[in-house]
């Protein structure tokens, strides 16, 4: 569209007669700062290739963390459709959760809690990884307000012994919950589990039998360790698997993997954004 075109007639008139929407005039006005679409493309393949289960609004924010810009979330929408790409959907996982156990439950203290700081809430749980000739058990330990792992332990036996370890590291490394959530898992409800967290102060919240959107943010991260890390690694053995998952967990997710719920930082990011105070509350539903 001319410049004297625009000058003698308003936008709206001009692209209403041309059939051509608004935005399409004010997109790509810098020409040199905006990529073509073959271009754009082999950007998207890599940062997909990278993370291969970021949907199209994560994609389009790591683009801009890039400095690929500017970048239309449609248009990336649009070319990660061309490219056969989505986000995979998510697969059921065996069962380590045994509730049929003698020991007390208790009840889901976080339902609607507005959480407002760090280590308010600590959600746990437990997921099997498959190697050459055994199955091994990984429990992690995340911060909901942060999304920060505070511990995590892989272990060959799925017992109290393994989440009891997994809290001891994330007690070791200087933080401390306020209160601490998970499903009805004996791992979780056994004696010396609890007393350790009755000798911290710590209040036990649990999900209701067979409720497990109740500790949705914990499974939602097992999905994301699951798919980004198990599912594309062939682990020679246990030393391999324990080495490859913890260079996924301390690094690669606590410092290269952008969250949409906090705001497209990373964990390591949001936390020190904490020091800020400008930061709102995240409820759980």
């Amino acid at each position: 569209m001319s410049a004297q075109l625009r000058a003698d007639y308003p936008l709206a008139v001009v692209c209403r007669v041309l059939d051509t929407p608004r935005s399409s005039v004010y997109a790509c006005q810098n020409a040199a700062r905006c990529p073509a679409d073959e271009e754009l493309q082999a950007y998207i393949e890599r940062i997909a290739g990278q993370w291969p289960t970021y949907g199209y609004r994560r994609v389009t924010a790591q683009l801009r963390r890039e400095g690929v810009a500017p970048v239309n979330s449609k248009r990336v929408r649009r070319l990660m459709r061309a490219l056969g790409l989505a986000g995979h959907l998510p697969q059921r996982r065996c069962r380590t959760t045994n509730s049929d156990h003698p020991y007390r439950r208790y009840p889901n203290l976080v339902a609607g809690l507005a959480i407002t700081e760090p280590d308010a809430v600590w959600v746990a749980d437990i997921t099997y990884v498959r190697l050459q000739r055994e199955f091994v058990y990984l429990a992690v330990l995340m911060d909901v307000y942060t999304r920060s792992i505070r511990g995590w332990e892989l272990s060959r036996h799925l017992d109290q012994a393994l989440t009891l370890a997994t809290l001891e590291r994330a007690l070791a490394a200087g933080h401390q919950p306020g209160i601490h959530h998970s499903d009805q898992g004996v791992q979780y409800a056994a004696n010396a589990y609890t007393a350790r967290l009755e000798q911290l102060g710590t209040q036990m919240s649990m999900a209701e039998q067979g409720e497990p959107r109740q500790n949705g943010y914990a499974e939602r991260l097992m999905r994301t360790i699951k798919e980004e890390e198990v599912a594309l690694t062939e682990y020679r053995d246990f030393a391999d698997a324990y080495a490859q998952i913890g260079r996924f967990l301390d690094d690669v997710y606590q410092r290269k993997r952008i969250h949409s719920a906090l705001g497209y930082l990373t964990p390591a990011e949001f936390e020190a954004a904490y020091q800020t105070r400008l930061l709102a509350p995240i409820v759980v539903p």
